[in-house]
């Protein structure tokens, strides 16, 4: 855990509605990446640890027997189980509301585990060892993000970036210089070190694969929006009575930005790292 930092469960409050327009995909080809290196046949069960909204989990729900979603957020969680019924697999899918480091909880063992994004709110040693005690013999933990070292840019695209630097600036001007988190700050952001982590717990590897992203993307001023709110950083709650004026205003700059309330933004790419047990 990151220290002076405790983790509470307004987290993420108020941004689950917001989540799944938001944030931008995984790049396309990660499903069937993982499918081709740990020889997926539709069978076996997935935890996903941390799941939000069930973005991960639903999108491997055809490589799986069974799938289990793990989150504290019951609002991240009843928006995963309104997209699982859409697409008719809600059968297969089950959500749990708990902490990572709460778990085994009874779930049982499984064959793959992920994290997509989620490790660093964890208590990392901690859930690291359990995970690996749930997985069953020749199991794999998968920890996926995007590309961190990767630089995008709109160049050669119909229409302009997103602001994002005067997007942070009216964040921080309206919430203060440090990043909020929950009840809590982070002075000096979520910790990285995945790596030493997993290896502390046990897992051998790992493996390293990087899905291509680059594909170009069109973003309408809600969709921006509802990434801003979609962040740990600027969830709605944090706002408090300013949130109606904070919003106007990032209005206004989406629009000052780009009076065609569109915005050119191209595809991350998507690093995964498979771990042994």
């Amino acid at each position: 855990m990151v220290a002076g930092w405790e983790w509470d469960e307004t987290l993420f409050a108020g941004a689950a509605a917001y989540y799944r327009r938001g944030r931008l995909p995984y790049a396309p080809g990660l499903a069937e990446l993982l499918a081709e290196i740990l020889q997926l046949d539709g069978g076996g069960r997935l935890v996903d640890v941390g799941c939000g909204p069930g973005t991960l989990a639903l999108s491997f729900s055809h490589l799986f027997g069974e799938i289990v979603g793990v989150d504290p957020d019951k609002e991240m969680l009843a928006e995963a189980a309104r997209e699982a019924a859409s697409r008719g697999v809600g059968g297969k899918v089950r959500w749990v509301q708990a902490r990572a480091e709460e778990l085994p909880a009874g779930l049982g063992t499984f064959t793959v585990a992920t994290f997509g994004q989620s490790f660093h709110w964890m208590d990392r040693d901690l859930v690291a060892a359990t995970v690996r005690d749930m997985l069953r013999p020749g199991g794999a933990l998968v920890h996926i993000s995007d590309l961190p070292t990767e630089v995008r840019s709109a160049e050669g695209l119909p229409y302009p970036a997103a602001p994002y630097e005067a997007m942070q600036d009216l964040v921080r001007g309206c919430l203060g210089p440090v990043r909020r988190a929950g009840r809590g700050v982070l002075a000096q952001g979520t910790p990285g070190g995945e790596a030493e982590v997993y290896a502390r717990a046990g897992f051998s590897g790992p493996q390293r694969h990087v899905v291509a992203g680059g594909q170009p993307l069109v973003r309408t001023v809600d969709d921006v929006v509802a990434g801003q709110f979609s962040m740990s950083y600027s969830a709605p709650h944090l706002f408090g009575t300013r949130l109606d004026e904070f919003e106007a205003d990032l209005r206004r700059l989406l629009h000052e930005a780009s009076p065609s309330g569109l915005f050119s933004e191209r595809q991350p790419s998507t690093e995964v790292f498979v771990w042994g047990n």
